[in-house]
């Protein structure tokens, strides 16, 4: 119906669509407590790569990756969507850890009393699950 730009006679649409692989990728939501000391977010492998957004306000999409940043608490956020810079601060986002995230940090951006976040995290080492990459 063109709703939003969805569907417009005359445009031309891209779609990424992915799905949850144990051992390699998970999706999920996650609501924020406003503290340094944030939800722990399950994933059942090391997290290497991390994108989140807030979905309840208008904050951008965010990535915080173990190549770029391998020791915790991540510090290093790549936002897709914006123009900014990579923001290195030294208030700490999240730590990746051997079994899922958690954010260490009360910004609106990741972790907001209420705020509902959603994510895809992808693993470190994908063939560890199962003997090898789930198919």
């Amino acid at each position: 119906s063109g709703v939003n730009n969805v569907n417009a006679n005359g445009t031309t649409y891209v779609a990424y669509c992915l799905t949850a692989i144990a051992g390699f990728s998970a999706f999920g939501s996650y609501t924020g407590n406003g503290s340094s000391d944030g939800p722990f977010i399950h994933t059942g492998f090391k997290v290497a790569f991390l994108l989140y957004k807030r979905t309840n306000s208008s904050q951008p999409w965010y990535i915080v990756d173990a190549a770029r940043d391998p020791d915790n608490v991540a510090l290093a956020l790549l936002s897709p969507n914006d123009s900014a810079a990579e923001d290195t601060g030294s208030g700490g986002v999240v730590d990746l850890l051997s079994n899922g995230f958690k954010p260490r940090a009360s910004f609106q951006t990741v972790n907001a009393s209420g705020g509902e976040y959603i994510y895809w995290a992808v693993a470190e080492n994908p063939f560890q699950a199962n003997g090898g990459l789930a198919r």
